[in-house]
């Protein structure tokens, strides 16, 4: 191994180590990654598996929302505060919204129901 490999070795073992040294950086590559992710899962789903996935879905904006309460109840200032506020407000819409879109795409699938005949009016 050469001079100039070991040195290039060791700059990338420290730019990898100074990448991880920054959480957000991190955190930012797992979001990105995820969005990523999540669209090409989303857009493998057949029209038939949506009101079942929204009900999981909505179980799992449920746990945001106890979550999102948790963060506001230990906020020490002001912007914390509004940040959990605006967290659990929007889990709060994240939640009713997926019920909303639930029950309507049940009701879809009920039978109407049927007009009674007026046989009195035949006579």
């Amino acid at each position: 191994m050469t001079l100039h490999a070991i040195h290039s070795a060791a700059a990338h073992a420290s730019d990898a180590h100074h990448a991880a040294s920054h959480p957000i950086l991190a955190s930012l590559t797992v979001f990105i990654l995820s969005i990523f992710i999540g669209i090409e899962v989303i857009s493998r789903v057949p029209s038939l598996l949506h009101t079942p996935l929204m009900s999981g879905s909505n179980a799992i904006h449920g746990v945001i929302l106890v979550g999102a309460m948790i963060v506001l109840g230990q906020a020490n200032n002001m912007t914390e505060k509004v940040l959990g506020f605006f967290a659990v407000f929007l889990a709060t819409l994240n939640v009713v919204g997926g019920f909303v879109v639930t029950d309507r795409m049940l009701g879809m699938f009920k039978s109407k129901p049927q007009a009674p005949k007026n046989e009195g009016a035949n006579k």
